[in-house]
């Protein structure tokens, strides 16, 4: 079978669904890699480590391709080159994708949403979002410092004694914990809250406080491991409690996303007014609307004195390990697929049925069908 990586064509996605090194993993499955020219350029990948590592070059890969892996969600054209009942593999916003999703359908792709990797414990490796998340709790740090007009940490100068910044990140899932490891590396007192309790002890082993707000949280957690949403009057008395951490902070990072659904407003525009000025919010939840009623997502502003950063698609500002990270999950879960060189489909496995969105010309992955039926997602 032949494995095809073409070329990322969403403005400012410089990731890439394959690096070199794990072409000859993939040949050893008995599957030959075809790549797009360019496809891995702008994450440091160039055409000549493909070939010396076994593949091949080939700007049709689209057509010629079995299995294809991407990074975001093909175009409605690039699904027309797709050849028919081929398998792909990527992030394809099922919630959001409509006209997406039921064009792949209807071109029979197999197709597989690495968004819908369930969180068990033998899906660990295959975990996409995870991997992604890592990268954006590290660069939102790196961003905030840079922003900051302070030092992060404690000086001892013989100007003075100069006083670490004080960083509050809201949500301990991935980006959360990488937010707390990266700002305590870089010196500053860091508090962290997260309506699942179970997070406690992870927040405190890094260095932070974890914060406590007092609020009956025994259902914050679902099944799938990430946070499940909450009720308005749950979000309204949070944020009343959670006021003092955000004002007392120099930078607010948030992070809470719930899956498929608008992030919640966790930062109003009232708490923002009662920040010092030069304050930064770095938004994780850009993506999805923002945890700040303020911020606007792709943009930078100033609000009330206080920089709002709203950075999307974060992880591919890190373009080389980021591809990395997701070519490894993308690769652990094609081998999964994989028996005597075919991709041979065990619906009875949860690794493999949960993210499978389309087969055979029907959307089979209940959530999804369901949501498109009642008319949600765009094209």
């Amino acid at each position: 079978m032949i494995v095809g990586v073409p070329k990322e064509t969403v403005a400012g996605e410089r990731r890439v669904a394959l690096f070199p090194e794990l072409v000859p993993k993939l040949a050893k499955a008995g599957l030959e890699v075809l790549v797009q020219p360019g496809a891995g350029e702008q994450a440091g990948f160039l055409d000549h480590h493909y070939v010396e590592k076994g593949a091949r070059l080939e700007p049709a890969a689209w057509k010629q391709a079995d299995i294809l892996l991407k990074v975001q969600p093909p175009t409605a054209e690039e699904i027309s080159r797709i050849k028919e009942s081929a398998t792909l593999i990527g992030f394809l916003q099922p919630y959001a994708n409509n006209e997406g999703i039921k064009a792949l359908a209807a071109r029979k792709v197999t197709a597989f949403s690495m968004e819908l990797m369930p969180r068990i414990t033998r899906a660990q490796s295959m975990d996409a979002l995870s991997a992604m998340s890592t990268v954006a709790g590290y660069l939102a740090v790196l961003m905030a410092a840079n922003r900051l007009p302070k030092f992060f940490p404690l000086l001892m100068t013989a100007a003075g004694t100069v006083t670490p910044a004080h960083v509050f990140v809201i949500g301990a899932g991935v980006a959360g914990l990488q937010a707390i490891g990266t700002a305590k590396r870089l010196g500053a007192v860091v508090t962290a809250y997260d309506t699942r309790p179970v997070v406690k002890e992870q927040v405190e082993s890094l260095g932070a406080k974890f914060v406590e707000l007092g609020l009956q949280t025994k259902d914050a957690e679902a099944k799938t491991g990430y946070a499940k949403a909450q009720s308005e009057e749950f979000y309204r008395q949070q944020r009343e409690v959670m006021s003092q951490s955000v004002v007392a902070a120099d930078v607010v990072i948030p992070t809470a996303l719930v899956p498929g659904q608008r992030a919640p407003i966790l930062v109003t525009e009232v708490m923002v007014q009662g920040m010092r000025p030069g304050s930064v919010i770095v938004d994780l939840a850009a993506d999805q609307g923002g945890n700040c009623a303020l911020t606007e997502p792709g943009q930078d502003v100033v609000k009330h004195g206080v920089a709002i950063l709203g950075p999307t698609n974060v992880a591919s500002r890190l373009p080389f390990h980021a591809s990395q990270m997701y070519a490894r999950t993308v690769t652990n879960f094609l081998m999964h697929l994989l028996k005597d060189g075919k991709v041979q489909l065990d619906l009875t496995d949860e690794l493999t049925r949960g993210p499978l969105v389309t087969r055979e010309g029907e959307i089979v992955h209940d959530v999804v069908k369901t949501r498109l039926a009642a008319g949600g997602g765009s094209a």
